[in-house]
């Protein structure tokens, strides 16, 4: 089933951190779930047209959230965008280009239109440095012009409701290039008022949190888990974030995509939508505030007859369809089905279990077992058990069980046979 009406309702307001630093919600209290495709090359590739055929398969999947990036990795200061507009004249941040700008405007409102927040990438990070990868060339964003940029970024994007200030794009925070960072961070809120959540995008391996945690203008902070291999352990990266003090909101904003070539290397294999899947809710038991889906053709809408990136075949349309896309509208029906805030990773609840992630809520458990077969939990108070399935959002009634220590057989096993597992009365505060 479709997601019915505009992903988001913005007459709730504006995002905000909420109290005790864990969760994102809107000014009026009402719990707000990141859930986010990756779309970087959006403002550089498509056409409006297209941009808003994307968006309508985005809002009918139930995603909240996509991040792109304004001037992009791939030859972005040097190849027009989709309607013969460069950024910059002569490469120069001081002389932006109202068609290659207006553009942006339209799609952030398209977005809007749906109900959908756009992540937005100032600039990709090879634009800052270090380029290592990319085209670069580094430094054309720097200390002495980064808040000057921001100040008209946010300026120009102040009353658009559906903003989110991603800075960064794959790359470190880290002297001598978080001056650059920071100043541009600030001249966003300058230009903005302050209106919009600001984060940082990391390199891979990492989160933000590593140089940024005692930043006073980060509000929540990205991890990215990325490609290297299966059953990556981005719940440990996540957990590393939730137990800093103060808190701040954490999420993975760069899980393995879909169709990605396993570390880079076709012959490996690609990963498939029990890998995005397994990403998304390992992530969320851990404590994240939200995810990103990603898939490898869509993050950079390739086209046949176009250069291909990280071995992308897949026209970005036929993309689209991909599984594991529409099973992320799964994961939102499930974590907004039970009270938001006040859930917490709770590895105590775990006996034993190949991958077994829980959280608990108010008045809930969750357990997600990543290849199904037998976990065995340790109950609270006696429980209604439900198996809910994370390909097809389906419910399975499992009986009461508990209190103590409890075994449960999923429907099925092996790879690509996860369930979770939903304890209602088997909750509380922690």
């Amino acid at each position: 089933m479709e997601w019915a009406g505009a992903s988001v309702d913005f007459v709730h307001g504006d995002l905000r951190v909420t109290a005790d630093r864990r969760f994102l919600e809107h000014a009026d209290g009402t719990p707000f779930f990141y859930l986010a495709d990756t779309a970087w090359e959006l403002f550089h590739r498509l056409t409006l047209p297209e941009a808003e055929e994307y968006f309508e398969d985005r809002r009918r999947k139930g995603f909240t959230v996509i991040q792109a990036v304004v001037v992009s990795e791939f030859d972005g200061l040097t190849t027009p965008n989709a309607n013969g507009h460069l950024p910059f004249a002569d490469g120069d941040p001081a002389r932006p280009d109202e068609g290659y700008f207006g553009t942006v405007d339209a799609m952030i409102d398209a977005a809007a239109r749906r109900g959908i927040f756009i992540g937005v990438l100032p600039t990709w990070g090879d634009k800052v440095g270090p380029k290592a990868w990319g085209t670069g060339p580094e430094g054309i964003f720097h200390a002495g012009n980064a808040r000057v940029y921001g100040r008209v970024l946010g300026e120009r994007l102040r009353d658009r409701p559906n903003v989110i200030w991603i800075l960064g794009g794959d790359r470190p925070a880290e002297p001598p290039y978080l001056p650059v960072w920071r100043e541009m961070a600030i001249g966003l809120s300058e230009g903005d008022g302050g209106r919009h959540l600001r984060t940082y995008h990391p390199h891979g391996g990492h989160s933000s949190s590593a140089w940024l945690h005692g930043e006073p203008w980060m509000d929540f902070h990205m991890i990215q888990s990325s490609h290297g291999g299966r059953d990556q352990d981005n719940a440990a990266l996540v957990a590393r974030d939730y137990a800093l003090v103060p808190p701040k909101p954490t999420l993975d904003a760069e899980a393995p995509y879909e169709n990605h070539p396993i570390n880079w290397k076709p012959e490996l294999g690609r990963f498939d939508d029990a890998d995005v899947r397994q990403a998304a809710y390992w992530a969320l038991f851990a404590g994240a505030c939200g995810h990103t889906y990603g898939c490898n053709e869509i993050y950079q809408f390739y086209t046949p007859g176009g250069r291909p990136v990280n071995s992308g075949y897949m026209p970005w349309r036929e993309a689209l369809g991909l599984p594991g896309a529409g099973q992320m509208l799964h994961i939102r029906r499930l974590l907004q089905s039970r009270p938001s805030f006040g859930r917490v990773p709770d590895a105590a609840v775990v006996v034993s279990g190949e991958g077994v992630r829980a959280a608990r809520g108010h008045g809930y458990v969750f357990a997600y077992l990543p290849r199904g077969g037998v976990a065995k939990l340790r109950l609270r108070s006696a429980a209604n058990a439900s198996w809910y399935d994370p390909r097809n959002g389906g419910w399975l009634a499992a009986g009461l069980s508990g209190p103590g220590e409890c075994a449960f057989a999923a429907p099925s096993a092996g790879r690509g046979n996860d369930w979770v597992l939903v304890l209602d009365g088997d909750g509380g505060a922690m």
